[in-house]
């Protein structure tokens, strides 16, 4: 059996979908946020767990810490994408969808399930 790899992808909350094959010009102006694509992607493909963190503050790669307001948020607020599965199907979705991801970081973790004890 393969092992439960977890691969997080982190990115600005304004961050849209790429652009793709098809670049009309409809596409460009409505293309969809890039969470959305992602969770959507994940699902089509099976992936075994997928579930969209929203910050309340942070920052990515230096910039300025940024605040979650109830009112606006801003563009630059990080959020998180984490999908769970045998990390043969994680690394394949990876490495069909990592085209056009220029904004992003991206981070493999091993999972550990439960031990028995005794």
């Amino acid at each position: 059996m393969s092992r439960l790899i977890s691969l997080r992808i982190y990115f600005r909350h304004s961050e849209r979908a790429p652009v793709g094959l098809r670049r009309s010009l409809w596409r460009l102006l409505v293309r969809p946020s890039l969470a959305q694509h992602l969770l959507r992607k994940a699902s089509d493909d099976g992936i075994g767990q997928a579930i969209l963190y929203r910050v309340e503050a942070g920052y990515l790669g230096g910039e300025r810490l940024r605040y979650d307001h109830i009112e606006l948020s801003h563009d630059s607020l990080p959020c998180c994408i984490e999908l769970i599965d045998r990390e043969s199907r994680v690394r394949a979705f990876w490495g069909e969808n990592v085209n056009g991801l220029y904004n992003v970081r991206s981070v493999f973790l091993h999972c550990e399930g439960p031990t028995k004890e005794g």
